[in-house]
């Protein structure tokens, strides 16, 4: 129970009270705080616990045991402050009895210590008991004075994210005061939903997730917690979704002739992923409300094949389509691409990037506006204002999570109704990821490769075996092959360790092949020298191609065999595996080499990852089970909210929370009934289509 001087300094405080104004809080804490992402009084109560240092058993002195963590109740005998012979660091060093057996304590490096430890105080103490030349001793243990309420030792612990010079300690020390303002946080989870759930309120979630009482309130807490966000993802996520099936959008009709006509044209047969992705397309967009599906599959799968099929669909229909990629070297390929699968058909797609001459962008512009043009390929240049389409059908975005939030929902706008809309990624979202952050899209999937694509041979290679690897690639070169080498910086950043690609690049011509062509390819170039460059590596004028991650999408050089990524580990399981598909796109066997800069244990298990896995749809589950669901690509880059608790592998919860968002949708379909609900939406604006 709070004392009443805490009472009545609680009383000048509330959850958006800046940490500056707490007691004991100056500019330098205020700072590490923010690193932290802590900038309110309610950014501190629901900074989580990441784990929990349990010192509830207490062992007495004369039961300790060498080589393990324990905690003991003493009574401080002596203290003392000494330098060591050796290394002339601080020792601080106490004599801690217990009844007549008595047990040493040394802190080392924190003189300050000898102003809190004093003769004769009672202490929880707790760490690692070693054998030292005068017996038993705990060594650097964390200690608390005993009292009515243990904060530290003693208790189920928290411990938290920290930052450089702010301890877990300290946090606890910042949080405890502040938690009955919990009770006085607006409950987001209605009462009808904690009821049904069997679920705390959020008051009590608070304090028992910080200080439990025990694990099973600790375990209920978390529950509660997560259980919200998921929740609050979900009814975005579902309301979203009605609206948009409920809402007039563009109806394409399904002619079968057309799709028939255009699968017969190419010069390849469909795979039956490719028929059953792109009948899924072509039904949604016949259907009442506007399509929203996302079509995902490896690199070289054949997407913009569904998406050539869904343009010609709405063409016929009288439609006009916008196909917008991020970077003008994958626009143009698209544009290629597109021209050699439609044009049996009389569809020409034109291109707009932010290098289009001025004179030739008034005259596409013109002819979208008054429609006599039905297919415009571009960049972010499709979104600028003066660009406007009479009739716009459907809207295809390539690698969707490079665009803001906000420039895929103005390309959609361009509409008198709201378009279909199909997305193409080639990072493979998580399945559990697909239930949450893709709670309103529809998902198809390619995971069979056309006939002659290869999978891509993965080696890592340590740092002594580079001159191997250079011998292999020099070899391959001489074969007639060429090879792409990635570097994860532009400049030399020595505190990285990585190569830059301009260093790079300089190295490998200078010293390591001296007699091949090697180009240089970064994203800070002009587009036009972009291009020429790219022009170069293409057509055979280079042997190999030095870049940064520009290359990441679209770059199609079948005779490119050999990837090299440098710095191997300073990339994420699905951007390397979207590089790997660079490569294997031609008869010609193909290879991927991973080069280590540095060798830790953790970076050459998620390295042998990729290397052992050559499906995109297993590696993107692996990188989630590696990294966390803390750590999604998922989340950050749509926007959503983080999650602070929920663990978005847990499948069970996700299906929980989204039963519990559809009866609440179907009790409150506008969310008007409870306040708290309503205003929780907005951190959801930016992702979902709620107004």
């Amino acid at each position: 129970m709070a004392s009443p001087s805490t009472t009545a300094r609680l009383a000048a405080i509330s959850p958006s009270t800046s940490v500056l104004e707490l007691p004991g809080v100056k500019d330098m804490i205020a700072l590490r705080l923010d690193r932290l992402g802590i900038t309110t009084v309610r950014d501190l109560l629901f900074h989580m616990p990441r784990r929990y240092e349990d010192t509830r058993v207490l062992t007495p002195v004369a039961q300790l045991r060498a080589g393990e963590v324990q905690t003991s109740q003493v009574v401080i005998r002596n203290v003392t402050v000494h330098r060591s012979h050796v290394k002339k660091i601080w020792l601080v060093e106490a004599s801690l009895v217990d009844g007549r057996d008595v047990v040493g304590a040394v802190w080392f490096n924190q003189r300050f210590l000898m102003n809190q430890l004093r003769s004769g105080m009672e202490v929880l103490v707790s760490g690692k008991v070693e054998t030292s030349r005068t017996g038993l001793t705990f060594r650097n243990p964390t200690f608390e004075r005993v009292g009515s309420e243990q904060r530290h030792v003693g208790r189920l612990a928290p411990v938290y994210p920290e930052t450089e010079k702010l301890s877990s300690a300290r946090l606890r020390s910042l949080i405890e005061p502040l938690l009955p303002l919990a009770d006085s946080l607006p409950d987001r989870l209605p009462s009808e939903v904690r009821s049904a759930e069997h679920l705390m309120g959020i008051g009590t979630a608070l304090r028992q997730v910080h200080f439990p009482d025990d694990e099973q309130s600790r375990a209920r807490a978390h529950e509660r917690i997560a259980f919200e966000e998921l929740f609050l993802l979900q009814l975005a996520a579902q309301r979203a979704r009605r609206r948009r099936l409920s809402s007039a959008g563009v109806a394409i009709p399904y002619d079968v002739e057309v799709a028939r006509a255009f699968a017969g044209s190419l010069p390849f047969q469909l795979t039956e992923g490719q028929r059953v992705a792109a009948h899924q397309v072509l039904t949604d967009m016949a259907g009442s409300g506007s399509m929203n599906r996302l079509l995902q599959g490896d690199v070289g799968s054949g997407k913009t094949v569904v998406a050539a099929m869904a343009a010609l669909m709405a063409h016929r229909a009288g439609f006009q389509v916008a196909v917008m990629a991020p970077t003008e070297i994958l626009a143009r390929q698209h544009q290629a691409t597109l021209t050699q699968m439609l044009a049996a058909h009389d569809l020409a797609p034109r291109l707009l990037v932010g290098s289009t001459p001025a004179r030739a962008r008034r005259e596409i512009v013109e002819a979208m506006a008054n429609g006599r043009e039905s297919l415009l390929v571009g960049t972010h240049a499709l979104i600028e204002d003066d660009v406007v389409f009479s009739d716009l059908g459907l809207v295809v975005v390539d690698e969707q999570h490079r665009f803001g939030v906000a420039q895929r929902q103005r390309l959609r706008r361009k509409g008198a109704l709201m378009p279909n809309f199909l997305a193409m990624t080639a990072t493979p979202i998580p399945r559990s990821l697909s239930l949450t952050v893709y709670g309103d899209v529809n998902i198809s999937e390619l995971r069979e490769m056309p006939p002659g694509r290869h999978p891509v041979a993965t080696r890592v290679v340590p740092p002594y075996q580079r001159d191997e690897a250079y011998a292999f690639i020099r070899e391959q070169i001489g074969a007639g092959r060429q090879a792409f080498v990635i570097c994860p910086l532009i400049e030399e950043n020595d505190k990285l360790g990585v190569r830059s690609a301009t260093a790079e690049h300089e190295r490998l011509r200078d010293d390591v092949f001296p007699d091949l062509r090697v180009e240089l390819l970064h994203g800070r170039m002009p587009s036009r020298e972009k291009e020429e460059r790219m022009g170069r590596f293409a057509r055979g004028d280079a042997d190999l191609l030095v870049a940064t991650s520009v290359i990441e999408v679209g770059v199609d050089v079948p005779n490119a065999t050999i990837l090299v990524i440098e710095g191997a580990e300073r990339f994420g399981l699905a951007q390397l595996h979207q590089f790997r598909g660079r490569v294997g796109r031609d008869r010609h066997r193909s290879y991927c080499i991973l080069f280590q800069s540095s060798i830790d244990d953790e970076g050459s298990q998620r390295l042998e990852t990729v290397a052992a896995t050559h499906s995109g749809f297993d590696l993107a589950e692996a990188d989630l089970r590696l990294r966390g669901a803390g750590d999604v690509a998922g989340l950050r880059q749509h926007g959503l909210p983080e999650m602070l608790a929920a663990d978005l592998l847990d499948v069970a919860m996700l299906q929980r929370a989204r039963a519990a968002a559809e009866a609440w949708l179907d009790h409150d379909p506008e969310l008007t009934s409870y306040a708290p609900l309503h205003e929780a939406m907005t951190g959801y604006r930016a992702v979902f289509d709620l107004d």
